[in-house]
């Protein structure tokens, strides 16, 4: 059998919570692939959120709270989706994706809109301003770098992602 991130697997029978009781058996892989999963869904709601509330002139208040709901929304959707495909009732699927991902996207969320506010002038960047889009890429690396560590310990803990992962096949 085939682990999350590529790795043969010897143990027998389906892949359960077992396979991450111990934050060393936790691959770096196994980690950043868990996060990148959790940063595209982030992002294309972030993304969608600061979309509209730059093109609408909004307060950086009212454009972050967008993108937070938003990012959520699609992070959990993503999630969602994949669980969804393993026959899990919608209910079921909320409640895996709740499990999986609350943790890692408020994480990113925090650090993705601080570095927006942080970066002078970025939050006031009009949608066809490099500015704008490069602070919004430099907030994902940032969010990305900093939330690997926190996935890969949480994964290492049977929690977060760990959760999903019986139901990939």
């Amino acid at each position: 059998m085939t682990t999350h991130d590529g790795h043969e697997s010897h143990q027998s029978g389906t892949h359960g919570h077992d396979d991450h009781h111990h934050a060393g058996a936790v691959s770096w892989t196994m980690a950043a692939q868990a996060t990148l999963h959790c940063l595209t869904g982030c992002a294309i709601g972030e993304v969608l959120g600061m979309v509209i509330g730059t093109a609408f002139g909004w307060s950086n208040t009212a454009t972050i709270v967008l993108a937070v709901v938003l990012a959520f929304v699609f992070g959990y959707a993503l999630t969602m989706r994949g669980v969804l495909k393993a026959g899990l009732s919608m209910q079921a699927a909320f409640k895996v994706a709740l499990a999986a991902d609350t943790v890692s996207i408020a994480i990113m969320e925090v650090l993705d809109n601080a570095t927006m506010v942080l970066i002078p002038g970025a939050m006031h960047a009009g949608l066809a301003d490099a500015k704008f889009w490069g602070a919004l890429a430099i907030a994902f690396v940032v969010a990305f770098a900093l939330t690997t560590p926190v996935n890969r310990w949480m994964i290492g803990k049977g929690k977060g992602h760990a959760v999903v992962h019986q139901y990939h096949h």
